[in-house]
């Protein structure tokens, strides 16, 4: 298990993490959702975030992203020395933070290249269309296709690239692979690798914990809101004990 960073006190000598989630606690109305959930990500690195159906892992990367459902009432998250836990959701979106959220929302009735567009009308403007389909060449082929008329792992990528559209800092994935075949899930897979290689932190949720796992750098696996593990994902490959209990794998 990973020790912990602590922003309250003085970390001078600490490699400091890049994104740092420290005892934050969030509700649906009065229901306790994330209750005191720590981990902190070194940039470039991906983590995979676990744990079963309603572990908490969506609340945690919606509070992440402060879009206030569920409202974070303790606890603190930093972004390379911002305070995201006192921004808005379209402050954290300018100081660097991307969800993709698990059913994409790709904009009815704009093409493939008018949704990319739409997200570079305002500053920061991340990644050109270029280099963007450089990266996406199905998008480029399908850029005057209507966005909601392409396949889903088509649409995956296209979430994705809207992401990167923007100048970002963080990627949070909420199930990129649900209802992906197996070889889609592995070219999503393989853009993830470049993406995290051009220094872009990644924080993935996705019940397929194999594929996520063999993905990622480290793990957090959530229980009821919880963190019961955080530490490297080969370990978690290597432990079937953990994943039986925690994973149901």
């Amino acid at each position: 298990m990973n020790a912990q960073f602590d922003p309250r006190k003085n970390n001078a000598a600490v490699d400091r993490p890049f994104l740092q989630v420290w005892q934050i606690e969030a509700y649906y109305g009065e229901s306790y959702i994330v209750q005191n959930v720590s981990f902190d990500i070194r940039e470039g690195e991906i983590l995979a975030l676990l744990g079963r159906n309603g572990a908490g892992k969506t609340s945690t990367l919606r509070t992440i992203a402060r879009l206030g459902n569920p409202e974070l009432k303790h606890g603190e998250i930093w972004l390379d020395h911002q305070p995201l836990h006192l921004m808005k959701s379209h402050q954290a979106a300018a100081a660097g933070i991307a969800l993709v959220p698990e059913d994409r929302r790709i904009i009815a009735g704009l093409t493939v290249e008018e949704n990319l567009q739409l997200a570079q009308i305002a500053p920061p403007i991340g990644w050109s269309l270029e280099r963007i389909y450089e990266l996406f060449p199905r998008l480029k082929e399908r850029r005057k296709q209507e966005g909601v008329t392409l396949s889903g792992g088509e649409q995956q990528m296209l979430a994705i690239a809207r992401a990167l559209a923007r100048d970002i800092k963080v990627l949070l994935l909420d199930e990129p692979y649900e209802g992906l075949a197996p070889v889609i899930v592995q070219e999503i897979a393989k853009t993830l690798k470049i993406i995290r290689d051009q220094g872009i932190t990644t924080v993935i949720v996705e019940q397929n914990a194999v594929a996520a796992l063999k993905l990622a750098d480290r793990a957090v696996i959530l229980d009821t809101g919880s963190v019961v593990f955080n530490g490297s994902a080969q370990e978690v490959l290597e432990n079937e004990k953990l994943r039986a209990e925690y994973l149901a794998i």
